[in-house]
């Protein structure tokens, strides 16, 4: 019986021959997150075990963006505490404010996820860098810390579960509207603990974008990571990075899945997430009454250039809605830098957002965005829990970049289609 990709890595990563489903191995690990929201517990334990040094400077990276520009002492504290161990450890991958950026993506941009890795990461989407073929899954304090020191940690090898997206996608449709299609199949639950091995002939030309989408809001299924199969889309992504040593790893043709889902995607339309589960999905014709105080475009799920480069599509010669606030924050500085080179930013002003900094802020309900009580947002975000993005009765409905950018100009949910006439 053949291997899926997921089971190769791991293979690949520990001394076992050949490994299978429920198998716990010790696997090595090629780079380990940490983020100024967490690292502060994991240095504690990090002592607590007796370790002086981590166990390969080059293979650790440090970013500051949960809650960066410090937003309170305690915030300050944090960050203070990760800046001074990075600088003790002499750590070349350390990001501060203004180098930093949103970690999933500032570790895609800076070409430190490849395919065929083993990453993890003190955050739960992690598994963002499956959309380069990396087997990447997000830790808890005290796994952060044994990998810290170690470079290897255990995994129960999880089942995998096969998504074929069939067909050719309707314009306005993006990776948002892929994986809140596979959210409203599985549920919140329906992948807890395997891998979701993401394929298809609508995966071949998608945008790394979306790839990073898909992969990133997996863990909104309970899945323990998200994986694409390296391809040219994967190569050229990474080539542009100055990596051209790809280790290629797919599934075999006769490898065992738990499931298959397929999705066929040329009559897609768009679709939403209503409260208060990323699950509860609709297509947005289905709540376009519904009216908004806050628009927020960014997070690690769509912070990429390409997100604001579709929004921007839709807000050029436009105006925000005047009772609506469009929050709009790139995932990293290079991004921002392409947003003012290619016209972007101003094309967002122009229209009455605001730019923020590179933050994971709002997504959070942390800063720079934090709903008051009864307020109504439409986010670019993966999580829409009551209470995420502030006070407890605030809502929030998830969709992608062009139905946000849509329905910061009508006021209301709003299908990107109603502004264009199609």
């Amino acid at each position: 019986m053949g291997l899926t990709i997921t089971e190769k890595i791991l293979a690949s990563h520990s001394s076992e021959a050949g490994v299978k489903p429920g198998d716990l191995l010790f696997s090595k690990i090629d780079l380990v997150l940490s983020l100024d929201i967490g690292t502060a517990s994991a240095i504690k334990i990090f002592e607590k075990m007796g370790a002086t040094k981590v166990f390969d400077p080059e293979k650790v990276v440090m970013v500051n963006d949960h809650f960066v520009p410090a937003k309170d002492i305690e915030a300050a504290e944090l960050s203070r505490k990760m800046r001074l161990f990075a600088r003790d450890q002499r750590l070349p991958h350390y990001f501060e404010v203004g180098r930093s950026g949103i970690c999933h993506l500032l570790l895609m941009e800076k070409g430190l996820v490849r395919p065929g890795q083993v990453v993890v990461g003190g955050d739960s989407h992690t598994c963002t860098a499956g959309a380069v073929g990396a087997f990447a899954v997000g830790v808890g304090s005290s796994d952060l810390a044994a990998s810290l020191a170690l470079g290897e940690n255990w995994f129960r090898v999880p089942e995998t579960i096969r998504i074929v997206f069939k067909g050719k996608l309707p314009e306005w449709i993006c990776g948002k509207d892929l994986i809140l299609l596979v959210l409203q199949k599985l549920g919140i639950e329906g992948a807890r603990y395997k891998a979701l091995e993401f394929s298809g002939e609508t995966i071949e030309p998608l945008p790394m974008a979306d790839r990073i989408t898909l992969c990133n809001m997996a863990g909104e299924t309970g899945a323990k990571n998200a994986i694409i199969e390296p391809d040219q889309v994967t190569i050229e992504f990474l080539k542009e990075r100055g990596i051209d040593a790809i280790d290629i790893v797919r599934s075999d043709s006769d490898a065992a899945y738990s499931a298959i889902h397929q999705f066929q995607v040329d009559d897609l339309e768009p679709l939403v997430a209503v409260p208060s589960l990323p699950s509860n999905v609709k297509k947005v014709k289905e709540v376009s009454g519904v009216k908004l105080d806050q628009v927020f475009i960014g997070s690690c799920t769509n912070g990429s250039l390409e997100d604001f480069s579709r929004a921007a599509r839709l807000l050029e010669g436009r105006q925000v809605h005047e009772s609506v606030r469009l929050i709009a924050i790139p995932g990293t500085p290079q991004i921002l830098t392409r947003m003012i080179e290619e016209g972007i930013a101003k094309t967002f002003l122009d229209a009455g957002a605001v730019l923020g900094p590179c933050t994971c802020g709002p997504c959070l309900g942390g800063h720079m965005g934090v709903l008051a009580a009864d307020e109504i947002a439409l986010s670019t975000s993966n999580r829409n829990f009551v209470g995420r993005m502030g006070h407890p009765t605030s809502q929030v409905y998830l969709a992608s970049p062009v139905v946000a950018a849509a329905s910061a100009v009508l006021g209301r949910i709003a299908d990107p289609r109603e502004l264009v006439g199609v």
